[in-house]
C-alpha cells in the first residue's frame, strides 16, 4: 500500500483537543492536510476519565506537589486510539525524553504516522510508559505547561518532509541539521541594504564556488554556535 492509498496519520491524546490543528492548519502543513496527504485526529483523554467528573489524575505516591496522570485512564485512551496491531510509534512528549533530532524526524516522516501523548500536571504514571511502550521525546531543555505545543512542533517537523509538501525535494535537504551542520546564510534582493552587500561570490554564476562557499559558511556557523554538532558531521 502506498502513501497515496494511506496518508500519514497523526493521532494526538490530549486534555485539550481544541488546541489542534492550531498552526498545523495553515501554510504548508495546513495545505497538505486539506489535500489529504496527512490526517490529524485529536482525542480527549478525559473521555476515559473515572466517575461523574471524568477524573484523569491523582496525587503522587510518596507525596509531593502536583498531580499525576493515572495509568489506567491513559492506557484506556491509548488502547482506544491505537489497537495492538497499529504499527505507528507511540510517543510521549516529555522534558526528560530523548532530544528530538532531524534524523529521528526523518524516520518518523517515512513511516505510517505517529500516536502522540501530551502529558499534563507533574507527569505520567511510570507504569503506563512501560506498559504501552511509550517513547519519551523532548524538544529542548525547558519545561512547558503541557505536551501539546511540543507535539505541534514534532508534527510540523515531520509533515514538512512528506513527499510533495515542500515542493522541491532539495528544500528538505539543504537546511540545518540535514548534513550534520547548521545552514549557510541566505540572501536575496536588494543587492545592497544599509551598507551591507550580498557576497560577490553568490552573484558570479560559478556554481562550484558557490557550493564550496556555502559548505564553508555552514561549518563556520556550526563551529561558532553548535560546536557539538561538528563531532558528528562528515568532513
Amino acid at each position: 500500500m502506498t502513501r497515496a492509498d494511506m496518508p500519514w496519520r497523526a493521532t494526538i491524546l490530549t486534555l485539550y483537543p481544541d488546541m489542534f490543528p492550531g498552526p498545523l492548519g495553515v501554510s504548508l502543513s495546513g495545505d497538505a492536510l486539506g489535500r489529504g496527504e496527512w490526517s490529524l485526529e485529536a482525542r480527549n483523554i478525559r473521555e476515559h476519565g473515572l466517575g461523574r467528573h471524568r477524573s484523569v489524575d491523582d496525587t503522587p505516591s510518596g507525596g509531593g506537589a502536583g498531580m499525576v496522570l493515572r495509568c489506567d485512564v491513559l492506557a484506556a485512551a491509548i488502547d482506544a486510539a491505537a489497537p495492538p496491531e497499529d504499527p505507528r510509534p507511540r510517543l510521549l512528549m516529555s522534558p526528560r525524553g530523548r532530544p528530538l533530532q532531524q534524523e529521528r524526524v526523518r524516520e518518523l516522516a517515512s513511516g505510517p504516522g505517529v500516536l502522540v501523548v501530551c502529558g499534563r500536571f507533574e507527569g505520567v504514571d511510570e507504569r503506563v510508559i512501560a506498559g504501552r511502550d511509550l517513547e519519551e521525546v523532548s524538544i529542548g531543555d525547558y519545561v512547558l505547561s503541557g505536551g501539546e505545543i511540543a507535539a505541534i512542533t514534532l508534527l510540523d517537523a515531520c509533515v514538512r518532509l512528506l513527499p510533495g509538501v515542500m515542493g522541491k525535494a532539495e528544500s528538505g535537504v539543504e537546511e540545518s541539521f540535514e548534513g550534520g551542520l547548521l545552514e549557510y546564510p541566505h540572501y536575496t534582493r536588494p543587492r545592497e541594504w544599509e551598507g551591507r552587500a550580498i557576497p560577490d561570490i553568490l552573484s558570479g554564476g560559478n556554481h562550484g564556488a558557490i557550493a564550496k562557499w556555502r559548505r564553508d559558511e555552514a561549518r563556520r556557523i556550526t563551529a561558532e554556535r553548535r560546536p557539538d554538532l561538528l563531532k558528528r558531521a562528515p568532513s
